[in-house]
């Protein structure tokens, strides 16, 4: 390596945008000669030689174009997680989606045409006479997976990357025509017990196995001795950049030479200052003589960045432009590359930028385009994604086992985002071929992607194997060689090496003595024990998993690539079953149990002290494995119905008020108590904020309220802001509140104190009379004292025979229904918590070969029925209901008349799609049944069962108990009948894997010796 001072001679210029090289690239794209290979010959028998027989286009995925296989029973799909549970499912089922022509699948959104193997695209170039004795290079900016080049008959050097460009060097080349043939191989290329085969870059999943070559396609050429590669190491404290250049040179011999190089702000940063007056877009020029040796050498320039240095960050995401000229003998050479004065490190478990503290709120991205089948390759696309990200109040992106192309890096530079890439694998790391890949991968990454500001954080792969005594070096070794972001070993799981390793950060399930997601925080905990031990910042690895039922109107988006069979199979389902006239009921009622969850969750990794963040799997739904509906966003980057934006980011953006509020089930006897917090990684602190609280009424009037004292709130986490004591004997009761707390500028009145006028005054004189921010915690109010008499009219029975003698002889009954009145295989239990990521991967043989159904998506309540009159509740599960359904088995309501719609259903998985009831009503002959799943007499039941026992039995008791439905005694018997004549389930104990959102269960190949 050479290092050589600068020489300043202080030319002022006005840098041109244009590059050099852009006037010397040909693009390709266009139509292609084109040949499928499906006995792999074309090689032997020279297909480079000849002209290929079929046309396609370039950019583009052959899939897409016509190409390939029909979808059928033998698909061999690139795949091992969700499928399994297609298989065990009823011949009848199965054979609906299987006919010839019209094969469809429920574990991914399918492609037109698949296709594993080699494919040959070919078309004649043009090489400029004026071209003469320079250096030639092919850019293909994504290929899948494997691509050989050939020019005429010359064959050159293959290249694998899946998240890199594809850069043949060509040498020197004639003027004139030239043949350029490409084999394309989109089969493994590792060996199979070294990458998983459901790696995000490659898997069928998410529509990632295509072959194609997309994004960019050029021959590009340069002088003799040319600028390969540049890539600036900004020093903020210093105001420097080491720009180090690596210089290509075929001229055989050494050759001299000079470099100019200066650099600017971007025109698109806004800083506060118009672009040109801070001093900074005033740019010297720096001249270097060099000597370019026959081999490839690295030349360090020192380029000072001016003064003030705008850095780059999430709130001023100031880039800078270096252009480089390089004037050899053998011609000039000219670059920019595109960089940000940016620092990332880390002071213990803290996570710093340019030397502030930073908390991530990352989503998931699997690499899913469902209109096109391929990552979007330009900025726009990229912008849209992001905007919805931050709309939601994150800031950045965990890539799983994939990393995106240039453009989401620009986008992302651009807009002030943060990008966790992976390497493109799922992988056990046992093998030499998988390390030495990765090894290669990774220099291809940091090369291509290295210098954006972006790109702050890179992890080997998702939840790799075999990992332990490879990753952590790794981690290690890239960190040292280059410092512009931190390294993990792995993303995911639990491992000390992990943490003690070498490594520079850790994404983890769990460490130590506790989870780092999922209810053990919730309800104003925290996850601080998994903490205990580390000393570098820690996210939370793929947070949230909590399902919602799906809304089949989005079947209609899928206009593109992907078509939505895994949607269509749901859909058939819940027609027979009967339930699909309820879909939009099913989808928003259960959306909100989910945005509650995601609430609860996001809350405790807020709270919870040296946390550096996490990352949610995922903001939008994923259409594979098995399809896990667990986005408030679809598939398509698009709001649901049920949670807007502003919602969602009142609780994961980057000020969150947080209250530590153990319990929403309260008496009117009771003192609401809770310590409250903040959560603030806003731009800047927020000075003289005055927080305040109040509780409002489910009509929105404000019935208690009060106030803390104003002061200035800094950057970070767990600020103590005060302390709520609420009496609550004067509030109506039964009723549901809200506990809100907002932080507010001084000079706003605090809500409870401010009049209409005083509101309108402040909105209408330039003052935002909104929150800075605002949070809002449901709590529900019971009396003190709730009756317990029955009236003398209702019968309330455990016993069916007692239930069925009175209503024969008119009576009105409340039954509820015990444990042996319920067949266990037909009446599935009810939790406190959705559906977890999705039934469909709970199937995995040899291991689990029956699915388990072990939760639920939510209730729907009938808020009209005067049932509930006494209960306060919304249409959705929320948490007045979740200790009383809990491990309740709900009663399957499949065989009985539509007409019997339950006044409270319990939302079945969208795979199965049972009709549930949880509390029903019919007439039965002369008499009237009301059926609670739920004890009502359990002697342990808390308020909320005393108030909902006294809600059913005074309606049972009045004039409105009505039912519309009726049932003879024979279709109410057949309820519990079966349950009676039922056998003990045979069903096999399920083996608990602690991670089984994401990872298959290694099979003995996979394990380690």
């Amino acid at each position: 390596m050479k290092r050589i001072i600068f020489l300043p001679i202080l030319v002022m210029a006005c840098l041109s945008t244009t590059l050099l090289r852009a006037a010397e690239t040909i693009p390709l794209a266009g139509e292609w000669r084109f040949a499928l290979d499906r006995n792999d010959v074309g090689t032997n028998e020279q297909w480079f030689a000849k002209n290929l027989p079929d046309k396609i286009k370039l950019p583009g995925i052959l899939q897409a174009q016509g190409y390939g296989d029909d979808i059928s029973t033998n698909t061999p799909w690139v795949l091992t997680l969700g499928d399994a549970w297609w298989k065990i499912q009823p011949a009848s089922l199965r054979d609906h989606f299987s006919q010839p022509g019209h094969v469809e699948v429920p574990f991914l959104s399918q492609p037109p045409k698949h296709y594993l193997g080699a494919a040959w695209y070919q078309r004649e170039m043009e090489i400029p006479a004026g071209w003469q004795g320079r250096h030639f290079t092919l850019f293909l900016e994504r290929a899948h997976w494997q691509s050989t080049v050939w020019v005429d008959n010359q064959e050159y050097p293959a290249n694998d990357s899946l998240g890199a460009p594809h850069i043949t060097d060509l040498g020197l080349l004639t003027p004139g025509k030239h043949r350029l043939t490409i084999r394309v191989d989109n089969r493994l290329q590792l060996p199979a017990r070294g990458h998983l085969v459901d790696s995000h870059s490659i898997s069928d999943g998410l529509g990632a196995a295509w072959n194609g070559i997309v994004g960019k396609i050029e021959l590009r050429a340069t002088p003799l001795v040319w600028i390969e590669d540049a890539q600036a190491f900004t020093d903020v404290s210093n105001k420097t950049a080491l720009v180090k250049v690596r210089v290509g040179n075929v001229t055989g011999k050494a050759s001299s030479g000079k470099i100019l190089f200066s650099s600017r702000v971007l025109p698109y940063v806004t800083v506060g200052k118009p672009i040109g007056n801070d001093g900074e877009n005033v740019n010297p020029v720096y001249t270097q003589i060099v000597t370019c040796k026959t081999n490839e050498e690295i030349i360090e320039l020192n380029l000072p960045l001016g003064f003030p240095v705008q850095t780059w960050d999430e709130f001023h995401p100031a880039c800078r432009e270096i252009r480089l000229e390089l004037t050899t003998e053998s011609g000039t050479d000219v670059s920019q590359i595109s960089f940000g004065a940016r620092e990332i490190s880390h002071n213990d478990k803290d996570l710093l930028i340019n030397g502030r503290p930073v908390n991530l709120r990352l989503t998931h991205d699997g690499g899913e385009f469902p209109l096109t089948g391929y990552p979007a390759m330009d900025v726009a696309s990229w912008k849209k994604i992001i905007q919805t990200c931050k709309d939601y109040g994150l800031n950045g992106i965990r890539f799983h086992s994939w990393c995106p192309p240039e453009a989401a890096f620009e986008a992302a530079d651009e807009m002030g985002f943060y990008l966790q890439p992976e390497c493109g694998l799922w992988a056990d790391f046992g093998s030499p071929e998988t390390q030495q890949w990765l090894k290669d991968e990774t220099a291809r990454i940091l090369a291509a992607y290295g210098n954006h500001p972006s790109f702050i954080l890179l992890s080997p792969s998702n939840e790799p194997r075999n990992y332990a005594r490879f990753t952590p070096q790794w981690a290690a070794t890239n960190y040292a060689k280059d410092n512009r972001r931190l390294y993990s070993a792995g993303t995911g799981w639990a491992d000390p090496s992990q943490v003690f390793g070498g490594a520079q950060y850790a994404s983890l399930v769990r460490f130590g003595n506790g989870n780092l997601r999922n209810t053990s925080g919730w309800f104003g905990g925290d996850y601080r024990d998994a903490l205990e031990t580390v000393h570098i910042p820690v996210l939370a690895h793929e947070v949230g998993q909590w399902c919602a039922y799906p809304d089949f109107d989005v079947i209609k988006k899928f206009t593109g690539y992907l078509k939505p069979s895994n949607y269509d199979i749901f859909k058939y389902i819940a027609e027979q079953e009967g339930v699909l006239d309820q879909n939009h009921e099913f989808a928003k009622a259960s959306g909100r149990f989910q945005v509650e969850t995601y609430k609860e969750e996001i809350e405790a990794n807020l709270r919870t002290p040296g946390l550096s963040g996490f990352q949610l799997l995922d903001l939008h739904d994923y259409l594979g494995q098995g399809t896990a509906l667990i986005g408030v966003v679809d598939a398509f980057w698009e709001p649901k119905s049920y949670v807007t934006a502003t919602e969602f980011r009142s609780f994961a953006g980057p000020t969150v008020p947080l209250a530590r509020l153990a319990s929403r089930i309260f008496t009117s006897d009771q003192i609401l108590e809770s310590d409250v917090e903040i959560y603030h990684f806003g731009e800047k602190p927020i000075t003289n904020a005055v927080p305040q609280w109040k509780i409002v009424n489910s009509a929105g009037a404000t019935v208690a309220s009060g106030a803390w004292e104003a002061r200035d709130i800094p950057i970070g986490k767990n600020i103590p802001l005060g302390k709520v004591s609420a009496n609550l004997s004067k509030l109506t009761a039964p009723g549901a509140y809200k506990l809100v707390v907002e932080i507010r500028r001084t000079g706003v009145a605090p809500v409870s104190n401010r009049t209409s006028a005083q509101a309108e005054q402040e909105n209408g004189d330039g003052r935002d009379a909104r929150p800075t921010a605002e949070n809002d915690w449901n709590f529900w109010l019971y009396p003190a004292q709730i009756a317990t008499n029955t009236p003398a009219d209702v019968l309330v029975t455990r016993t069916w025979s007692e239930a069925a003698s009175k209503l024969a002889a008119g009576g009105k009954v409340l039954f509820m229904p015990g444990t042996g009145d319920l067949d266990p295989t037909k009446c599935p239990p009810m939790k406190n918590v959705p559906v977890f990521w999705n039934i469909q991967m709970t199937v995995r043989p040899p291991q689990n070969t029956r699915p388990k159904f072990d939760a639920m998506l939510g209730l729907l309540c009938d808020t009209n029925s005067p049932a509930l009159a006494e209960f306060p509740t919304e249409v959705n599960c929320d948490w007045q209901w979740t200790q009383l359904v809990n491990n309740v088995r709900s009663v399957n309501l499949s065989k009985a008349p539509p007409s019997l719609r339950p006044i409270v259903s319990a939302i079945d998985d969208w795979n199965r799609n049972w009709q549930l009831g949880v509390i029903f009503e019919c007439n039965v002959g002369p008499g009237r049944l009301l059926v609670s799943a739920i004890n009502l007499d359990n002697e342990r039941g808390g308020s909320e069962l005393q108030q909902l026992r006294r809600s059913l039995l005074d309606y049972m008791a009045g004039e409105k108990f009505k039912p519309a439905a009726t049932l003879t005694p024979e279709q109410v018997d057949s309820l519990w009948a079966e349950a009676r004549s039922a056998s003990t389930s045979t069903e096999p104990a399920r083996k608990f894997d602690p991670d089984l959102n994401d990872g298959a269960i290694p099979t003995p190949a996979q394990q380690k010796p």
